[in-house]
Order: C-alpha cells, then sequence, then structure tokens
C-alpha cells in the first residue's frame, strides 16, 4: 500500500486543472509559428510532441495554449516506476469492496481535457503502448483491467514533451510511437525575447541589470559543449532575476541560482563564475 501511495504521489500534478480567467492568462512570449502550429492540431484533434531541452518554456507554452483554447489542462510528470496502471487507473480496497478508481488520463479522455505527458522518455515502456490508440483514428482508451474501452471526448487532446538532449540506446520513443505526433521544436529564446522573459518575471529588478543578467546566461551556456551536462536555461536566468530583485548581490544570485545547480566540476564552477564576473564585477 505505501508503494502504491508514493506511486499516486508521482502523478499527483494529474488533478484537472480548469482554465484561468482571461485577465489572469499565463504569461507566454511566442519564439516562431508554435501557437498557430498548436491551434491546428487542436482543430483536428491531432496529438502533440513538445522537443526541447529543460527550462525553455515547454511547459509555459502549454498552460498558454490550454488557457487560449480554453480547455482544462491534465499533467502527469512522468518517471521510471510510473505504470499503465498509474495512468488509466486500478481497482483499490476500500472497506470490504473493490472500486475502480481512474487515473489521470482516464479522467482526462472522459472530460475532454488537454492531457500532458510531461518528460515522456522517463515512463516505462507499457505507459507509453497504453497511448497508442488514443494517437490514431480510433482516438480510443483501453482499460484492460475492466475489460473495456472508453471513446475520448471531442474536445480530449494529448501532448507529450521529452529533452531530445538526453536521449539514449535505452530512454528514447520509439519511432512508431514518434510518428503519431505533430512535433514542435523548441529552444532557449532569442535575446530579445529572453529580455522580455526575465523583466515580465521580475519586473522590479533594475533594467541594466536584466540585460547584463542575459548577456552573461547566454555567454555561460556556450560551455554545453564544453563539459556542461545542462546548458543555462531561460528559467534559471528567471530564478537569478528573481532573487537578485529582492537585493542579494549579483553574483551570489548567480551562484547558486547558475551554477551551483548545475554542476559540482570545481573547474566549470569556476569558468562560470568568471563569466559572471566579467559581466558584474
Amino acid at each position: 500500500m505505501k508503494n502504491l501511495i508514493n506511486r499516486l504521489r508521482g502523478v499527483e500534478r494529474d488533478i484537472i486543472q480548469q482554465p484561468v480567467a482571461e485577465s489572469d492568462g499565463p504569461y507566454y512570449e511566442p519564439q516562431a509559428n508554435e501557437v498557430e502550429i498548436f491551434e491546428a492540431a487542436y482543430k483536428k484533434r491531432l496529438p502533440v510532441m513538445l522537443k526541447g531541452p529543460t527550462g525553455c518554456g515547454k511547459t509555459r507554452f502549454l498552460e498558454y495554449m490550454a488557457w487560449r483554447l480554453k480547455r482544462p489542462l491534465v499533467t502527469v510528470s512522468c518517471h521510471e516506476d510510473l505504470t499503465s496502471s498509474d495512468l488509466v487507473g486500478r481497482f483499490l480496497l476500500e472497506g470490504d469492496q473493490t472500486v475502480w478508481q481512474d487515473g489521470p488520463l482516464t479522467r482526462a479522455v472522459k472530460a475532454g481535457a488537454i492531457a500532458y505527458l510531461d518528460e515522456i522518455v522517463e515512463a516505462r515502456t507499457d505507459s507509453t503502448v497504453i497511448i497508442h490508440p488514443l494517437t490514431d483514428h480510433r482516438r480510443q482508451l483501453p482499460l484492460e483491467k475492466r475489460g473495456m474501452e472508453i471513446e475520448a471526448h471531442e474536445d480530449f487532446m494529448l501532448v507529450i514533451s521529452y529533452n531530445p538532449g538526453y536521449q539514449t540506446v535505452l530512454k528514447d520513443l520509439k519511432p512508431s510511437t514518434k510518428q503519431r505526433f505533430i512535433g514542435i521544436n523548441f529552444d532557449y529564446p532569442r535575446e530579445e525575447i529572453e529580455l522580455k522573459i526575465i523583466r515580465n518575471e521580475a519586473p522590479d529588478l533594475n533594467p541594466e541589470l536584466v540585460a547584463k543578467l542575459v548577456a552573461a546566461g547566454r555567454k555561460a551556456r556556450a560551455l554545453k559543449d564544453h563539459g556542461l551536462e545542462e546548458a543555462t536555461s531561460t528559467r534559471a536566468l528567471v530564478y537569478a532575476a528573481q532573487i537578485m530583485s529582492t537585493g542579494l548581490d549579483p553574483l551570489e544570485a548567480c551562484r547558486v541560482a547558475l551554477v551551483n545547480p548545475i554542476t559540482d566540476d570545481p573547474e566549470l564552477m569556476e569558468a562560470l563564475m568568471e563569466i559572471f564576473k566579467a559581466h558584474f564585477s
């Protein structure tokens, strides 16, 4: 029972999030034509795959699109212990009775929500196979333990995401799965867009410091090909700006938000700090 509870906690973000009021829409700065592509896919209820590095805005984009399309959003953070039962549901004991409890994917299918499987490659193979009937003309979800299939609500849409930078032989989507989706590629925003994002997320920060932070972050991003496993993300820059806006020393803000989280290698840490010192000293 304890293991079951832990697995359920792993998908605790699956609660259906109703679209927010128009005035409270999530902030998103388009990078190209991704909004138009997603809207076109939604009109035909085609499944969508979001590809891009961590922290580049994939999840924020989907939250924005759910708001824009006025659809509820169900988000599942995939992990290696996620089973098909965690997604579709299972029988549970309640007193002396056995009752069926729908999983997050089943609830999304029934409610006509947008189901978002975040970092799909982290899930077990049986979890990815279960979505195949939802991605073609059938639009059905098999509930094998109940011996039935449920038809997807007419407004249901399936979206998955993953980071191609983490692809390995053992952790990658099968071609037979990939080709079932419309693919939208994401990358870190252009400099002028990244400036807008940081200014919006940290409005109290001095514009001069914002400009220095973005310039330094983009310079640090170049170290991705020289030993760093992960690049300086837009999300990390937002964190640095927000903590900097409290009055924390800029260099210390860069250290705790942009250096310490992404590497433990002393030489790489020093190289990163040299970049930030050059911009803030």
